[in-house]
């Protein structure tokens, strides 16, 4: 089936969503799927396993919750604001870190953006432990009364299809072919004249913007920000995101976070009527075991699909195709 189709058919299930569940927790959705499309594109077309990117989400989040809250900038400029803040961060970390390569560049990401959450942590502007709170979401252009939660949700639809947009635009440029050539070789790639370092930072760059718009839409959209989005766990919560949803692919990351999310958010309410249904009460402990829950995913994906959802079912496709003919 065409995928143009096949997004079209996304995109009018996305329109008519809110009016058949909590806009609030698909606004959610779509934020970390956004985030885990930022993400995608530089581990899954670059190559470039990142330990850090919790603090380009977070850090997005921050400036856009202090400059709404504190400063009364309108919501579009305080939008654009966190993403100059991740895309500038998103510089310096990836011009330190792509000196180096394999599990040296993971690490210097992740002492990097451990560096960003103890200074969130310190920083008075941030308010430390207790966060930001009550952030307003405003009218976007003076126009649009962002308090809607239906009129917020279709603003973050347009959002994630406008950052989704670029960067199947960006894979499917020479640029992003430039991309896959560095994953798959980066010696050949260098040998062909390519310089390295300058595409992988450009890839740095445009995931961290991506990152920081998927943080400072959560903020808006939930109206706090806190320590949770630049801790490491965030990060490692994308790497599942994309691991389990199929590394590489387009729409893998988009459905790993749906399927995390959504487990998180509802696990709880799964074992209560789990426990309910059948009577046995250890299912009722099911929403304080979401670690678990996701850990033991991460450890069946590994070992029985290391191509994710979406790219085992790709697989699967491809082999019909091959058999038909």
């Amino acid at each position: 089936m065409n995928k143009k189709f096949l997004y079209l058919i996304a995109l009018a299930v996305a329109l008519a969503a809110p009016f058949f569940a909590y806009p609030v927790f698909l606004m959610k959705l779509l934020c970390f799927a956004l985030f885990a499309c930022a993400f995608n594109l530089l581990i899954g077309f670059t190559g470039l396993l990142s330990f850090g990117h919790a603090a380009f989400f977070g850090s997005a989040g921050y400036v856009t919750g202090h400059l709404l809250t504190v400063v009364g900038l309108p919501t579009e400029l305080g939008i654009v604001c966190g993403v100059l803040a991740s895309s500038l961060l998103g510089l310096v970390i990836g011009s330190l870190a792509i000196r180096r390569q394999g599990i040296y560049f993971s690490m210097i990401t992740l002492a990097l953006a451990q560096m960003v959450y103890f200074a969130a942590l310190r920083s008075p502007y941030t308010h430390g432990e207790d966060g930001l709170q009550g952030v307003p979401r405003g009218r976007l252009f003076g126009a649009l009364d962002l308090s809607s939660d239906l009129t917020m949700y279709y603003v973050v639809l347009a959002l994630f299809v406008a950052g989704f947009a670029l960067i199947v635009r960006t894979v499917h440029s020479p640029f992003g072919q430039v991309l896959k050539a560095i994953k798959e070789n980066e010696a050949r790639a260098v040998s062909l004249g390519y310089e390295v370092d300058r595409y992988k930072l450009l890839a740095f760059v445009l995931s961290a913007a991506l990152a920081g718009l998927a943080g400072a839409t959560k903020t808006l959209v939930l109206g706090f920000e806190t320590l949770t989005d630049v801790h490491w766990t965030m990060s490692g919560l994308v790497v599942l995101m994309t691991l389990v949803g199929g590394m590489g692919t387009l729409a893998g990351p988009i459905l790993g976070a749906f399927l995390i999310i959504a487990l998180e958010n509802k696990l709880g309410d799964l074992g209560a009527w789990l426990s309910e249904s059948l009577g046995i009460a250890w299912f009722g402990s099911l929403g304080e075991s979401v670690g678990m829950v996701t850990g033991l995913i991460f450890i069946v994906c590994v070992l029985l699909f290391r191509r994710g959802i979406v790219g085992e079912i790709g697989a699967l496709l491809s082999k019909g195709r091959k058999a038909n003919a």
